[in-house]
């Protein structure tokens, strides 16, 4: 999407925005801008010409900018406007990521015609836990379902998502959310700790939703950052990628949301490959044979005969789970686990990305953790290889373990527990490229588990629609 040439009010750049859909299909864009004098400020676009389908071209509002950064706030702390929402009294809201005596915090804005923007006498949220809030996100999701909501939608069927990003991940809260008051107001605050929610566990980061109302579901996009060096993204001219677009929901606990890429990705499906009912004993390595293992969709589901003689894990609420799975790896044998997929693999296993679970036993209770370990993904030297792991909010005794990964040559989307856990890995193999890359079934632990089913699926790159195919 080209933007004219910089202005005054963008001359030092253009960052992160969002768009908002006005009565009678009219989309306007409030992005941040860094302005000749250093300021991070909100500026508005709206498109050239309405009836071009593909609104290439945006024109910015001559009045730009229409906010900047408020008493009390650094001119560097100020940035990426939400999509706004429109209450009962038919104001426009919309919230501005910042941070100011060293509490992070999503800036109320309100607004009658989209241009004439007054700040809220306080934030919406803040919080003394999480420093400089980025990206911020404020949505509602359905208490009954998996169908998403319009953004401005709010009454007692809905709950409402507060996500931020800091500390380079994706957290987020659910609460509820008082007009009236103009205050959200979180079922449990943020504790910076491992116990805060969070979209992905792994490289994901300044992610944004959106409501699409063709399908009524809401669609989360992250971004996936680089793991090499910086001379390595110099020499290639580019850095970072988008990921998958995924689904998200309000989990039927209300506790945490669910994520799932979109049912779209699925077109991209050719030659499969199934396993059933496969006992994998201890020690067991076995390939996913007849896909393309470099660019592939799998998802297995395993079943835990053995499950009451699962290890101790004493006070899991006190446990780091990142640094368990550190301090576990995939070749650190336990009773149950760990299990599951070795990726982006040579034959001779000396380059692997193992996505698995661990299965403990606590009080009154079982604990899934799962764990991506990178620290064998390559053997070149200068890439990133942290190992990350969340716990999966399942209960082993009444629902099986899945995994699906999404394997795209240096990204791995993994989504555990039907998607309550989410990890996305980027990795740089060496060798384990192309034709030269497998996939693999493990199970590393003392006792057996069983492939209750796995189906995998090469899957075809992407079709780009450009301009010339576009058709309305």
């Amino acid at each position: 999407m080209p933007f004219p040439h910089p202005s005054h009010m963008d001359i030092n750049s253009c960052w992160s925005g969002s768009t908002t859909i006005l009565p009678g299909s009219k989309p306007f864009i409030l992005y941040t801008g860094i302005d000749a004098n250093g300021r991070q400020v909100q500026n508005l676009a709206m498109p050239k010409n309405l009836s071009d389908p593909l609104l290439k071209e945006w024109v910015k509002f001559s009045g730009n900018p229409v906010m900047t950064p408020p008493n009390g706030v650094k001119v560097d702390d100020f940035r990426d406007p939400t999509t706004a929402w429109q209450g009962s009294d038919g104001k426009w809201r919309v919230i501005i990521g910042s941070q100011s005596n060293n509490q992070g915090m999503a800036i109320l804005y309100r607004s009658k015609d989209f241009i004439r923007w007054t700040k809220f006498q306080h934030p919406l949220y803040s919080s003394e836990l999480t420093g400089m809030w980025e990206c911020p996100d404020f949505y509602p999701v359905s208490i009954n379902g998996t169908n998403g909501v319009d953004t401005s939608i709010l009454n007692p069927s809905v709950k409402q998502v507060m996500k931020a990003s800091f500390k380079s991940h994706d957290y987020y809260m659910i609460g509820t959310y008082d007009p009236q008051m103009e205050k959200f107001f979180p079922d449990t605050e943020f504790e910076g700790t491992s116990l805060d929610l969070r979209y992905d566990y792994g490289k994901f980061y300044a992610s944004k939703t959106f409501f699409d109302n063709v399908k009524n579901r809401r669609i989360l996009w992250g971004w996936i950052n680089e793991s090499d060096s910086i001379q390595d993204d110099i020499d290639k001219g580019w850095s970072g990628v988008q990921s998958i677009p995924r689904q998200i929901w309000l989990d039927i606990s209300g506790k945490q949301l669910v994520q799932w890429p979109v049912e779209e990705i699925e077109t991209l499906r050719s030659k499969q490959a199934s396993i059933n009912d496969k006992e994998l004993e201890s020690g067991s390595v076995f390939e996913v044979s007849g896909i393309t293992a470099s660019q592939v969709d799998v998802e297995v589901v395993f079943e835990l005969p053995e499950l009451e003689e699962a290890d101790e894990l004493i006070n899991p609420d006190w446990v780091d789970p990142q640094l368990l799975c550190n301090d576990k790896n995939a070749l650190i044998s336990s009773r149950l686990g760990p299990f599951g997929l070795l990726a982006l693999a040579t034959e001779d296993l000396t380059e692997q990305t193992a996505i698995f679970f661990r299965i403990f036993r606590g009080h009154n209770r079982y604990i899934v953790l799962m764990c991506s370990d990178q620290s064998r993904s390559s053997l070149r030297k200068d890439t990133d290889k942290t190992t990350y792991g969340a716990f999966v909010d399942i209960d082993p005794r009444h629902e099986k373990i899945s995994l699906k990964s999404l394997i795209d040559h240096s990204i791995i989307e993994s989504f555990g527990g039907g998607g309550r856990t989410c990890i996305t890995t980027r990795v740089y193999p060496q060798l384990a490229t192309d034709r030269a890359a497998h996939l693999y079934v493990f199970n590393n632990g003392t006792l057996s588990v069983v492939i209750s089913s796995l189906n995998a699926w090469s899957m075809n790159n992407a079709l780009i629609v450009g301009e010339e195919s576009f058709k309305v």
